[in-house]
C-alpha cells in the first residue's frame, strides 16, 4: 500500500508562508484560495490555513535540548538534508537546533535540525544515509 500524509494547520500570513515554504524550503506550491495554500512538502501534502497556530510546549527531549511538541517533520536522504540545511542557513534561519549529527557510528545514526516557520510552527528535518535505517534501534 502506498500513501502520502496530509497535514493541515494554521498560519498567520499566507504570503510569508509562501516565501518560506516555496522559496526557502523549496516546496512546490499547489492549490490555494484567499484563506489557504497547499504545498508538496517533500512528497507529502500540507495545507496552511489562515488562523491561530496550534499551541506548542517544549516537552520533547532531543539530546540536551527541549523541543516543541507537537511538531511537523520529515526524514530525508542525507544529501537532500544537507541541501535543505544550506538553503535554511543561507536564508538566515534561526534554528532551535542547528544542523547536527546524532548517534554517529551507532544504529539509528541521523542528522537533525529544528526551526519554526514564520508563524511559529515547529519543524524538524532529519537526514539519514539510507531511509532504510530510519527505524533502526
Amino acid at each position: 500500500m502506498k500513501s502520502i500524509f496530509h497535514l493541515a494547520y494554521n498560519v498567520t500570513n499566507l504570503q510569508e508562508t509562501r516565501v518560506f515554504y516555496r522559496d526557502v524550503l523549496g516546496c512546490i506550491e499547489g492549490r490555494s484560495t484567499e484563506t489557504w495554500v497547499d504545498f508538496n512538502f517533500f512528497g507529502h501534502q500540507i495545507s496552511m490555513h489562515l488562523g491561530e497556530p496550534f499551541k506548542v510546549a517544549n516537552t520533547g527531549k532531543v539530546g540536551e535540548h527541549m523541543v516543541a511538541m507537537p511538531h511537523l517533520g520529515v526524514a530525508l536522504q542525507l544529501d537532500d538534508w544537507k541541501k535543505v540545511a544550506k538553503r535554511l542557513e543561507d536564508a538566515g534561519t534561526e534554528f532551535i537546533i542547528a544542523p547536527v549529527g546524532r548517534f554517529l557510528g551507532e544504529a539509528g545514526e541521523q542528522h537533525t535540525m529544528f526551526f519554526t516557520d514564520p508563524s511559529g510552527n515547529p519543524i524538524e528535518i532529519k537526514g539519514f544515509q539510507s531511509l532504510d535505517t530510519v527505524f533502526d534501534a
